[in-house]
């Protein structure tokens, strides 16, 4: 990965990090008072979506964290080692959380008339495609082990044939 392409990344990392946390600090206090005035029949929903909303961004956040440090181990060239799993393990927890969160959503809009039946439905199939990013978040995992245990190979292979030579 070159240079431009990583300082990219940081930088739209940067801004998508910035952008969470000013969600988190704006406009979930503005939503959380816009529903004050909810009618009283769809009152109990206020605190679940404030806090899926919360949690929802919590989960994008810790995405992004672990994004950042895995190209700051492509920087380094280290993200060929053990260490960068435990990053790419969080990602996935996260894009789980995430699916959950989602699903969620749909379980507390689904009783009653707060929402119409197909957008609950609409929700799950959210759920569902998050979910699918998480799967493929595991798959490029087990790819990262694969290029792992090339490496080692590699350099062991090296190590024996620099004592023959």
């Amino acid at each position: 990965m070159g240079k431009l392409a990583l300082r990219a990344l940081r930088a739209v990392l940067g801004g998508l990090f910035a952008g969470s946390v000013f969600v988190e600090a704006v406009m979930v206090p503005l939503l959380a008072a816009d529903l004050d005035g909810l009618d009283p029949d769809y009152a109990h929903l206020r605190t679940p979506l404030l806090l899926i909303i919360v949690l929802g961004v919590m989960t994008a956040q810790v995405v992004l964290v672990c994004v950042w440090r895995l190209a700051t181990m492509v920087r380094r060239g280290t993200v060929f080692s053990t260490a960068a799993f435990r990053y790419v393990d969080v990602v996935t927890g996260a894009f789980v959380a995430a699916a959950l969160l989602v699903f969620s959503l749909a379980v507390v809009l689904a009783p009653g008339e707060a929402v119409a039946p197909g957008i609950v439905l609409l929700i799950c199939g959210a759920a569902l495609a998050v979910l699918g990013v998480a799967l493929i978040v595991l798959v490029l995992r087990m790819l990262l082990a694969q290029a792992v245990a090339r490496d080692v190979e590699a350099a062991r292979m090296r190590a024996e044939l620099a004592e023959v030579i």
